[in-house]
């Protein structure tokens, strides 16, 4: 299993150059005493100390360390201690928002850029990690590289079968990405240009990535309960013609309330990790997704179909079309608008305010690219049975501004409700699918690969740290206030830097963009 594996990797001489660090240094930065400390692999709990020293965990153990000196010393009174929250699949822009308030409140200390295949920094990556590290930021940084960015870039013909030209020139640019630091490569897809790759060109795009031990995290082609079978195997099949380990992003069934058909999913990658696939999944606990309108619409009425056209030529094809769809996906009430000018409407709220049908609405007043909401068409006890599998982690799929409540609460909703209301998890294994299993998933437990790693509270491992009280965790944002922050993360460290100090933010960015080196490099 992908939760012990690593521990191999911490040798001797490193356990050793920790220590000798330890019994060197007359004063630390930080000691944490009296603490439960959860320590992201999934074990039993335990009551003991922890050591700080510049980033560093220099020690771990079970006494109050009473011989030792630290510049800050806090004393726990039995409260948890767990690593910060890696996020597998975030949203954001570092250069406007680095601080990141709202990942930091909820105890997420390392989020993931570049997802659904649009990533930033395309036209020089160096220079856009470069200038991250320079702003500083709250929570460090992941990179990936976007497919569809890359599509755009090389400015592909919207079409399948590229000329090799197209693929040679995306496989040399991931290649770049992954020398500069990314982890890996994503796509989403169900968006323009995704939609037009065929398996061949995934496989070969996914290629490069497995040369640099990367991952390929996917928006799949559909996740809809018609096609959700077909899209996971698509996704296998490009991990097992590249040999790349592969990533199910969000996973979720739409229209699906069958746990049978969860299980089915489950099996195929189970069957996929049998043969040797490194195959792993992320969910984030709400019933609605989010993403632009365009999701309605039918493949006939989007790039590189001009709209317009479409409307005059089919206009009452694309009504039907609409009208069956929108129902299909729990009626217009379950379309919840989050951009202006109808942010925090339903599709129903607007077309009683305009006073006509709310296929005409979509097609007259919006258009595919005119907005983006939260559609409500998940199952819970499906998206429940994807969380309890031990290969499915914890990602938010949020960011500072969108307006789902998943950007500022999905962490702390994990611990309120799947392990203090309902039990679904105990809180040993929900720390480890928000910290070890995506730590090691990332390969941030791989010292080749990060020189420091993390994601673990263990010696050598940095100093991203949580303190908490279970029961005083809250997640606040709710979809009529989706940009409330959570509470009950006392003290969030991050490189051992607090940037959140007896539950108040500060104004520490302490991180930047991690890098992931290429195998065989110094």
């Amino acid at each position: 299993m992908l939760r012990l594996s690593f521990l191999i990797l911490f040798t001797t001489g490193l356990f050793l150059a920790s220590c000798d660090n330890a019994g060197t240094s007359e004063r630390f930065d930080l000691l944490i005493t009296n603490a439960m400390i959860y320590d992201g692999i999934g074990e039993e709990p335990f009551l003991g100390s922890v050591l700080v020293h510049q980033g560093i965990i220099v020690e771990v153990g079970d006494t109050d360390f009473d011989e030792r000196t630290a510049d800050r010393v806090i004393d726990t009174d039995g409260a948890a201690l767990s690593p910060g929250f890696i996020d597998t699949h975030s949203h954001g822009n570092a250069l406007e928002s680095p601080r990141f308030d709202n990942f930091l409140a909820m105890g997420v200390t390392t989020i993931s850029l570049g997802q659904d295949g649009r990533s930033p920094g395309m036209d020089n990556i160096e220079g856009w990690m470069r200038e991250v590290d320079g702003t500083g930021t709250g929570p460090n940084i992941i990179h990936f590289v976007g497919h569809n960015t890359l599509r755009n870039h090389v400015e592909a013909p919207r079409e399948s079968g590229l000329d090799q030209e197209y693929i040679e020139e995306m496989q040399r640019l991931i290649r770049e990405s992954m020398a500069a630091g990314s982890f890996g490569m994503t796509t989403g897809l169900e968006y323009d240009h995704g939609t037009f790759a065929d398996l061949p060109e995934l496989i070969a795009l996914a290629e490069p990535v497995a040369e640099a031990g990367g991952l390929v995290m996917s928006h799949m082609r559909s996740e809809d309960d018609d096609r959700i079978m077909e899209s996971v195997n698509e996704l296998l099949e490009q991990g097992r013609g590249s040999g790349a380990a592969v990533h199910a992003s969000h996973m979720k069934i739409v229209f699906g309330d069958e746990i049978s058909q969860a299980e089915e999913v489950l099996d195929l990658m189970n069957e996929a990790r049998d043969e040797g696939l490194q195959v792993t999944g992320d969910v984030y606990p709400y019933t609605a997704s989010f993403t632009g309108i365009s999701i309605v619409f039918p493949e006939w009425a989007l790039p590189p179909n001009d709209f317009d056209d479409v409307v005059e030529a089919r206009r009452d094809e694309l009504e039907e079309y609409l009208r069956n769809r929108v129902n299909m996906r729990n009626g217009p009430e379950a379309t919840l608008f989050g951009t202006a000018p109808w942010a925090g409407m339903t599709l129903a709220d607007v077309a009683e305010e305009l006073e006509k049908p709310f296929e005409e609405v979509l097609i007259d007043d919006i258009g595919p690219g005119g907005a983006s909401a939260a559609y409500f068409v998940m199952d819970e006890d499906v998206m429940q049975r994807f969380l309890q599998d031990p290969y499915v982690m914890v990602s938010s799929d949020g960011s500072p501004t969108m307006r789902h409540p998943r950007g500022y609460g999905t962490f702390a909703k994990i611990i309120r409700e799947y392990v203090n209301e309902l039990e679904l998890l105990s809180l040993e294994e929900a720390v480890r699918k928000m910290s070890g299993l995506p730590a090691e998933t990332l390969g941030l437990t791989d010292v080749a690969a990060v020189g420091v790693p993390r994601g673990l509270i263990r010696e050598g491992f940095a100093a991203d740290l949580l303190i908490f009280e279970p029961d005083a965790v809250r997640d606040n944002a709710t979809f009529e206030d989706p940009h409330t922050l959570a509470e009950g993360f006392s003290w969030v460290f991050v490189n051992g830097v607090a940037v959140i100090e007896e539950g108040e933010l500060n104004e520490e960015r302490p991180a930047g963009v991690l890098r992931r080196s290429l195998p065989g490099s110094d």
